[in-house]
């Protein structure tokens, strides 16, 4: 009784989040046609769970495919989505792809795999997307790895930038989606040990140990402790731009910028 209730109170934290996603960025439209995109782990699980809830009993119709892509990377169990997939009896498709051998062919040993298999992985997904007619992409990322991609560019790439909760791909043919950004990370992870999902492991670029997004996922953790809070408030400074107070000529016209000259207007 008490898992239950455990339950009930996490998935209200999870649907209540992601709704308010889903609503402030306009992500679902009638008519829609969604690609979910399941990995195995937590947060795609969460993710077609909401799916699921939200086209049961949200106000826009929609439809939506989950979709795994089988990597083969070794040891992984192929059996696992399926069986789990089928026994929800949702529409999905399982693409095989071998980039695990491209991956470890092109990147030397001891060197980070994420920048390439995310690149082969998002291309295919994008193929796949419009073989089966959809206009939409759903990905799993949530409010922590919007803030770890945040601090990512921000150490490491000199730029200001995030994961948005919708955007546009470069072709302009798919929309991306992210319902899960104003879920934290923590909540997903009760949520998913309590819903018992069946977790398969990365053992790709989950395995690295190096990994700068595992370093400053780790900084900010240190900062939790130190200051309670400290991660919604970053997430809040995002959603909080001033153009006039940063040094980009591209988003401000600084050049133009001139005081007022009628002295009628400075009584």
């Amino acid at each position: 009784m008490k898992d239950k209730k455990e339950l009930l109170k996490a998935r209200k934290k999870i649907i209540n989040a992601t709704k308010k996603a889903i609503d402030d960025f306009s992500m679902i439209e009638d008519g829609d046609s969604i690609m979910v995109c399941i990995s195995g782990g937590k947060d795609s699980y969460t993710m077609l769970d909401m799916m699921i809830h939200f086209q049961k009993y949200g106000k826009t119709n929609f439809n939506f495919i989950a979709v795994n892509m089988d990597q083969k990377q070794p040891g992984f169990p192929e059996e696992v989505l399926p069986k789990y997939l089928s026994a929800l009896k949702v529409n999905y498709k399982v693409i095989e792809k071998d980039t695990y051998s491209i991956v470890k062919e092109k990147i030397p040993e001891g060197k980070t795999m994420c920048s390439l298999c995310s690149r082969l992985r998002r291309g295919t997904l994008y193929d796949f997307a419009r073989e089966l007619k959809c206009n939409k992409i759903a990905l799993g990322h949530h409010m922590d790895d919007i803030i770890e991609t945040y601090f990512l560019n921000l150490f490491f790439s000199g730029k200001m930038e995030a994961m948005p909760p919708k955007y546009l791909i470069d072709n302009g043919d798919l929309m991306v989606l992210r319902p899960l950004s104003y879920c934290k990370e923590s909540e997903i992870e009760v949520y998913s040990k309590l819903m018992d999902f069946p977790i398969i492991p990365c053992t790709l670029c989950g395995s690295q140990i190096n990994l700068q997004r595992k370093k400053v996922k780790a900084l900010l953790n240190e900062w939790e402790i130190d200051y309670p809070n400290r991660k919604a408030i970053i997430f809040r400074a995002l959603q909080n731009i001033s153009p006039s107070h940063l040094l980009d000529r591209e988003i401000h016209n600084f050049i133009d910028l001139s005081p007022i000259k009628d002295s009628n207007l400075l009584v």
